[in-house]
């Protein structure tokens, strides 16, 4: 069977050389703790080849998905300095091989959140500023055929985020109740509502807080959080124009071409 490093360098190369089959000759599509092994290694790498960690995004939000997944959690991937496209601005398809969009509600901290048993209101007091958010997302696994352990070893199947320009404060929004609509091209192509985030965006956070701190790798003030997508995720074209807007949150936006 191959070894975790193995996989590690499946996955990395097919950012440059394509989708590679599904990894169930090496991890079972349920293995959580294999599937984050190979996720650390790559994460590690990148870091050694100077990328910066600037946040976490969360994934596998909606039950609805968990269940098709035959999984009963979350996951989560990395952020990178280098997946943040400009609000407003261009993603050149170049970087992408079968990227989808879905808006999400975005946390910037501005405080840590050390602790295991981190809760919703801890995560709350913490939050400087809320923000609408689309997340790119984009498997290396050929015809996104995925299970749990193959999106977890691919960095949760993260590769791009839009974050609006403007963020708010936490006090008096309505986050649960948020709802979302996302266009493509001026047409409506996704719709949803804050609530499809573990029931709240912050429970999604809360989750991503407990989950590192067991891992030994706590949130850190000024970290971004993307907390879920709030409805389907929709499949990109080269010139689409994507905009996501958030009710009461915020609207951010980007253009898939060179």
């Amino acid at each position: 069977m191959p070894s975790y490093q193995d996989i590690a360098t499946r996955l990395r190369d097919a950012y440059a050389g394509g989708a590679i089959p599904p990894l169930r000759d090496a991890l079972e599509p349920t293995d959580a703790a294999g599937a984050y092994a190979v996720q650390t290694i790559n994460t590690r790498f990148w870091e050694a080849q100077g990328r910066r960690i600037v946040g976490r995004k969360a994934g596998l939000t909606a039950k609805a998905v968990q269940t098709q997944l035959g999984v009963d959690q979350p996951d989560f991937g990395v952020l990178f300095d280098d997946m943040r496209v400009a609000d407003g601005g261009r993603l050149d398809p170049a970087r992408a091989i079968q990227p989808k969009a879905e808006a999400e509600i975005a946390f910037i901290l501005g405080a840590g959140l050390p602790g295991p048993g981190t809760t919703a209101e801890q995560v709350a007091a913490a939050v400087a500023s809320v923000h609408a958010a689309i997340e790119i997302v984009d498997s290396r696994i050929a015809d996104w055929k995925i299970t749990f352990a193959d999106t977890v070893a691919d960095n949760g199947s993260s590769a791009f985020f839009v974050l609006a320009d403007d963020g708010l404060p936490l006090a008096g929004l309505d986050l649960e109740g948020a709802a979302m609509e996302m266009s493509v091209n001026g047409a409506v192509a996704s719709t949803g509502v804050g609530a499809a985030a573990l029931g709240n965006p912050l429970n999604a956070a809360a989750w991503l807080a407990q989950t590192l701190s067991t891992r030994g790798e706590p949130l850190q003030a000024g970290d971004i959080l993307l907390a879920g997508a709030l409805g389907p995720m929709v499949a990109l074209t080269p010139g689409d124009q994507v905009e996501a807007r958030i009710a009461g949150i915020g609207t951010c936006s980007f253009t898939y071409k060179a």
